[in-house]
């Protein structure tokens, strides 16, 4: 099922300019589409439409070490509550962080990368409101954390 995601505010990049009551299509495990949210539901009708406050952008490259927890879940449980969706290979060090992160599929990378949104590119996505907390993050087009 194909899901549009929408907020605010979109940004491609986290250094690119808003737009305003923007969207981002997603189907399966990729993005079908970024744009206004009118034009996305005019291309995909029927879709499903997720409706988030605040801004909707790439999910980030958590590039320190994964926060302490009792379990390596937990571990890589917090990084996607902070709207990541990748860490950095050198902080998933173990067999049991690898295997957690391969079982939610969090990205495992050898060096960090600018987090950015594109047509057919895999769909990581976060939501943030003004003071920067995470209210969404979407790992390959699932809802992994949603702030209630």
């Amino acid at each position: 099922m194909l899901t549009i995601h929408t907020a605010d505010e979109l940004r491609v990049s986290w250094d690119a300019d808003p737009l305003k009551d923007g969207a981002v299509a997603v189907e399966g495990d990729r993005v079908a589409g970024t744009g206004p949210l009118d034009v996305l539901l005019e291309r995909f009708p029927g879709a499903r439409v997720r409706s988030w406050p605040g801004t909707l952008g790439p999910a980030l490259v958590h590039e320190d070490p994964l926060p302490q927890a009792p379990s390596p879940r937990e571990r890589v449980h917090a990084i996607l509550k902070s709207g990541a969706t990748a860490v950095l290979a050198e902080y998933a060090d173990t067999p049991d962080l690898r295997a957690a992160a391969s079982r939610n599929e969090v990205a495992v990378l050898r060096n960090a990368r600018k987090p950015e949104i594109t047509d057919t590119g895999r769909a990581d996505l976060a939501v943030f409101d003004a003071d920067g907390t995470c209210l969404a993050t979407v790992c390959a087009g699932r809802l992994v954390h949603r702030r209630r």
